[in-house]
């Protein structure tokens, strides 16, 4: 037995109306118009040959840039249980819209198409799926940004070789130097300044003497100085340490030589902390020492702690730490 002939089920939002975006019915079903598109198909439509053609590429490629967003499965799964994910998913396709819009727009008033899709591609780029906080995924059909890939040591290695074949870089001081600057203190800038502008200093250890210190000297003193007081720090019972931050930056160097100048040590050797040590035992002696700036320091002081013109002076001339230099203060020394 045949069945009866099946009525159509009516659609239950109401009819649909249906029109091309060109504005011409050809019998077939168009697609449902988006938001904005009345303002889009006008403009579109005046424009002369090719860019008609471009025109209406550049809309129907956003067009799908939207409706692909829009009809994200997982979006719209999640709109159907969460308010505010539907409210968030409707102010989205309303932005969507309004880029259409805007891309109509401008290539009506003389934007090059290709610019204005590139604009339009940017606006679309830039709604991304909000996923409590994580990473935001990219708008379908468009290209996210790449992560930076890790440099090797190899790749910077070969980045430095090629900026040293560069005649015309003119780079200001060593890359060294800015690191080296958030590890001083202020007090260890002074010093530095103290030794570029008034020449090495001396310095003394203070060590056990008599017929019992020519065979077996102890230290009981190192590395005492009027360097604190000398270049105005402001914790000068902190000098040691300051200096010893700065021969680990390699901006100074502690000589076993005294300086040619004997009279340089007569105050320090006047200076209360050299006389206790000396009255601490029964026979005493002192061994003279200087502190320098290396060649590195010297030229770190010129180029970050004096101006221009003062870097351009002549400074009291410091030696050049040997090549296996061990001294610093604090170590056992031995004798002179």
């Amino acid at each position: 037995m045949s069945q009866p002939p099946r009525e159509p089920h009516p659609d239950p939002v109401g009819p649909r109306v249906e029109t091309r975006l060109d504005g011409r019915a050809d019998g077939r079903s168009a697609p449902r118009a988006l938001p904005g598109q009345a303002q889009v198909v006008p403009a579109v439509e005046a424009l002369p040959g090719l860019a008609r053609v471009a025109g209406y590429a550049a809309l129907h490629t956003t067009e799908w840039g939207v409706k692909s967003y829009v009809r994200s499965a997982r979006r719209l799964a999640r709109a159907a249980t969460n308010r505010d994910e539907a409210a968030r998913l409707a102010h989205d396709a309303t932005e969507a819209a309004q880029v259409v819009s805007d891309l109509a727009r401008a290539v009506s008033g003389g934007t090059p198409v290709g610019t204005a899709l590139l604009r339009a591609a940017e606006s679309l780029g830039a709604i991304r799926e909000p996923v409590n906080g994580t990473v935001p995924s990219v708008v379908p059909g468009t290209v996210g940004p790449e992560e930076p890939r890790a440099r090797s040591l190899r790749d910077k290695g070969a980045e430095l070789l090629e900026r040293s074949r560069d005649v015309w870089s003119s780079e200001d001081g060593h890359p060294a130097y800015d690191r080296i600057l958030s590890e001083l203190a202020p007090d260890e800038a002074r010093i530095l300044v103290l030794l570029l502008e008034k020449g090495p200093q001396p310095s003394v250890d203070v060590r056990t003497g008599g017929p019992i210190g020519m065979v077996s000297s102890q230290l009981i003193a190192p590395g005492l100085t009027m360097i604190g007081a000398r270049s105005g720090v402001r914790y000068v019972e902190q000098v040691p340490a300051y200096l010893n931050n700065l021969h680990r930056l390699g901006l100074v160097w502690f000589s076993r030589e005294p300086l040619k100048d004997p009279l340089e040590y007569q105050v320090v050797e006047a200076q209360p902390d050299v006389l206790a040590a000396m009255h601490s035992v029964k026979f005493a002696k002192v061994v003279r020492r200087s502190i320098h700036l290396t060649p590195f320091g010297e030229d770190f002081c010129r180029t970050v702690l004096v101006d221009e013109v003062t870097a351009e002076r002549s400074f009291p001339e410091h030696q050049a730490p040997p090549e296996a230099q061990s001294g610093e203060p604090g170590s056992d020394r031995g004798g002179s």
